[in-house]
């Protein structure tokens, strides 16, 4: 691995101090084999060479690569791709992604498609999806959508280098063809999340904004009774506005903390907790620059 372009030092020479802020500290994995000790402080964002007077800052990309670390994924599609540079923000109303897709062969992009499916709306990378599907080969088929062509054209062939038959992603728009496409699933919906979406600040933007009223009216329809819909983002007017659109719906929902009281809230009602396992890209720069994650989770009523 290496830091800004810096390669990291041999066995017992690194005692990393790295900062990431999660509910759960944690690092699934070593930086360096017999690195000596890891040490957690929200204010820490550089490693430290024992023996030797230097630092290296941590940016958060390294905590990226190593929150992903465990998928072990090569760089070589690059070579494939291209430089894959993300626009932050990509209009959704454009005439091409305005188009209808078509839905796959499911039983084509999938080992089982009677398995359970989460669906990642905006699934950005797609490196969050690949983890879960990952952790979970025989239990559950995931499914990325994404308006950024590039992304899921790598993301496919991550999956490829992965040898997984529970993922797919599809270059889609959800606001306009998240129905066409489930609808037509084999299994059931057990779970959809939509986690730190473009927020498109400007009041005159907002109708960009992913999670429109008939989005939500899609995945309530084609949500199995006790599926799941997780909610998340950085920016709290966002969070606020797709609270309030799921929070409307209380005969058909419910959060997950008046059906689970082990479930953590603060007193305005987010959780206090990621329930996934793993932090997104967006959740971990958001976090890196000291910034709070607002979230909700919800179940269907029976």
């Amino acid at each position: 691995m290496r830091l800004n372009g810096s390669a990291m030092p041999g066995a017992t020479q690194a005692l990393a101090l790295l900062s990431i802020p999660t509910s759960k500290p944690r690092l699934a994995f070593p930086i360096t084999s017999g690195a000596s000790d890891y040490h957690y402080d929200h204010r820490i964002r550089f490693c430290c060479f024992e023996g030797e007077d230097r630092q290296v800052q941590i940016q958060s990309p390294n905590l990226v690569a190593l929150e992903y670390a465990e998928l072990n994924l090569t760089h070589k599609v690059y070579e494939e791709v291209g430089h894959v540079r993300i626009r932050q923000h990509v209009n959704p109303l454009k005439s091409s992604l305005s188009i209808p897709v078509q839905a796959p062969d499911w039983n084509g992009v999938f080992g089982d498609a009677s398995r359970p499916l989460m669906v990642d709306i905006g699934c950005g990378s797609g490196r969050f999806l690949l983890w879960l599907a990952k952790r979970n080969p025989v239990s559950r088929n995931y499914l990325g959508l994404e308006i950024r062509q590039k992304l899921v054209k790598r993301a496919k062939l991550w999956v490829k280098e992965l040898a997984l038959d529970n993922i797919h992603f599809m270059f889609a728009n959800a606001t306009i063809c998240f129905n066409q496409l489930i609808s037509t699933y084999p299994g059931p919906l057990a779970s959809v999340s939509v986690l730190c979406p473009d927020p498109y600040f400007k009041r005159r933007h907002h109708k960009r904004r992913v999670l429109q009223r008939p989005l939500v009216d899609s995945i309530l329809h084609n949500l199995t009774p006790r599926g799941e819909v997780l909610i998340q983002s950085d920016v709290l007017e966002v969070a606020k506005d797709m609270r309030e659109q799921f929070d409307a719906e209380a005969d058909m929902l419910q959060h997950v903390d008046a059906v689970d009281p082990s479930v953590l809230c603060d007193k305005d009602g987010w959780l206090l907790h990621n329930p996934m396992g793993i932090r997104t890209e967006r959740e971990i720069h958001a976090e890196f620059e000291g910034a709070r994650i607002y979230r909700r989770m919800y179940l269907k009523r029976s």
